[in-house]
């Protein structure tokens, strides 16, 4: 059985993306064996994925700087790694990967496209085209080591078990909403303001609605709006990273920011409406699966003004993401869940 090794370290939504494509070549490539590095928090992603051996890197603790990064090669040369395939690109991967090569080992690193994602969003003069998925970035340097593996960019739907503490909440006769309506960056959110108006227009219909995602700030927002309107039920702080992705496959919809919220809906075989201010789909990081007719946004010359969406993104003075109105979004659920308008 060959060994690859492959590294990506964060963030959520990427590392969600990596285990949508370790599944699928997984099942195409089943005399291969993955040892992944990740952050530990991130190992429930990977549940159920045949001949995937988990490793933890700490780049806080023992994994720090140089030397850290120096203790880590060692552990993972250890494994005997026939290739490594980086998915990163940063400078922790870089460095491993030159202490493999040093050693003489075969690595791939990943082509992030740079210069196309500049050219999308730079100021003046943008060249607006669909680029490569960042799935399809991943995917390819695994077919650069020589296994050929094609995606389906389907959503694979497999309902798991519920915490027992919300088996009661779910019933055949009711839609069932997940909303993550948090982002790394501001420039990604939909207000919250309009998102508790979404919420109030959908909170009478037959739907439960569940919200993930955010610290403590965000819970004690939350907790406001489950208090506030009926059929609304927080999630923040009361289950761990499994338990959510069984209740998101539970799911009939979700919804999200160009964010984690959308790529775990992806990992759970839900269907995400999404919605899209400073940054674009056009840029690669559309969800696995996902459909560009399922983003919710408005198309204007100045959009996108980032990839990762830590800038603005002013356009004729407004934000990007303050052109999506309220109605859009509660048609655009109405429409997905099929109920009445």
């Amino acid at each position: 059985m060959k060994r690859i090794l492959v590294t990506r370290f964060s963030a959520m939504g990427d590392v969600a993306m990596v285990a949508s494509v370790l599944r699928e070549f997984q099942e195409q490539c089943q005399d291969v064996e993955i040892i992944l590095v990740t952050r530990p928090f991130f190992a429930p992603f990977f549940d159920g994925i045949p001949n995937i051996k988990f490793h933890s890197i700490y780049p806080d603790q023992q994994h720090r700087g140089l030397k850290g990064l120096y203790r880590l090669f060692k552990e993972l040369k250890a494994y005997k790694p026939d290739s490594v395939a980086d998915l990163h690109d940063n400078l922790r991967s870089n460095t491993l990967s030159v202490f493999f090569k040093l050693f003489g080992y075969r690595v791939r690193q990943i082509n992030k496209g740079r210069a196309e994602k500049e050219a999308l969003t730079r100021p003046v003069n943008k060249i607006k085209k669909q680029l490569k998925l960042t799935t399809e970035r991943y995917a390819d340097v695994l077919r650069s080591l020589g296994f050929q593996f094609n995606l389906k960019h389907e959503l694979q739907k497999n309902k798991a078990e519920l915490p027992g503490s919300l088996q009661l909440h779910f019933q055949d006769d009711k839609k069932y909403l997940g909303i993550a309506p948090f982002a790394q960056h501001p420039y990604k959110v939909f207000s919250l303001e309009r998102m508790e108006q979404v919420i109030a227009r959908l909170s009478n219909e037959n739907l439960q609605i569940l919200i993930f995602g955010g610290g403590q700030k965000e819970k004690e927002a939350v907790e406001a709006w489950s208090n506030k309107y009926p059929n609304v039920f927080n999630t923040i702080g009361r289950f761990n990273l499994k338990e959510e992705l069984n209740i998101i496959s539970n799911l009939n919809l979700m919804l999200s920011m160009d964010s984690s919220g959308m790529h775990m809906a992806s990992l759970a075989g839900t269907r995400s409406l999404s919605i899209w201010g400073a940054t674009h789909p056009y840029a690669g990081f559309l969800a696995y699966g996902q459909s560009e007719d399922d983003c919710i946004q408005v198309e204007h010359t100045s959009r996108p003004s980032s990839v990762y969406g830590n800038k603005p993104c002013l356009c004729d003075g407004i934000e990007a993401i303050d052109l999506v109105t309220v109605d859009m979004v509660v048609e655009k659920i109405k429409q997905a869940t099929k109920i009445s308008n």
